[in-house]
């Protein structure tokens, strides 16, 4: 299970495996049939509330991680990610501008952490 992220901005490539759009917004200045978008799992995405108080400030990201990884327990849609995860590779799709500062960073990190739980317990 390998889990990329990438900006929805960046052309298309076959070695994306499964491209996942994780915004709850579609992305600005992007056509549905230009963006090769296999799945919009948009309920994955911050909600509106989070998003809007993190604005992308960097400052605040360490305060978001956490926030967000609260908001990611349970979540069915993390579920069906990992489900869809298993034994391919799946490129989470962004439209934020900082490739290091945004939700797909953590979105990410959690399902990473969950995959080597499973490959842990297996």
């Amino acid at each position: 299970m390998t889990f990329v992220i990438k900006r929805i901005y960046e052309p298309a490539s076959p070695r994306d495996g499964i491209r996942v759009l994780v915004d709850r917004l579609w992305p600005r200045g992007i056509k549905k049939a230009d963006a090769h978008v296999d799945l919009w799992k948009k309920e994955v995405a911050p909600s509106a509330g989070l998003r809007i108080w993190f604005s992308h400030k960097p400052e605040r990201f360490a305060e978001f991680r956490g926030r967000y990884k609260g908001e990611l327990r349970g979540n069915l849609a993390l579920r069906e990610l990992i489900q869809l995860g298993r034994g391919k590779l799946v490129t989470l799709l962004y439209a934020a501008h900082d490739p290091a500062v945004n939700h797909a960073v953590v979105l990410r990190s959690v399902l990473r952490s969950a995959a080597s739980k499973k490959r842990a317990i297996s």
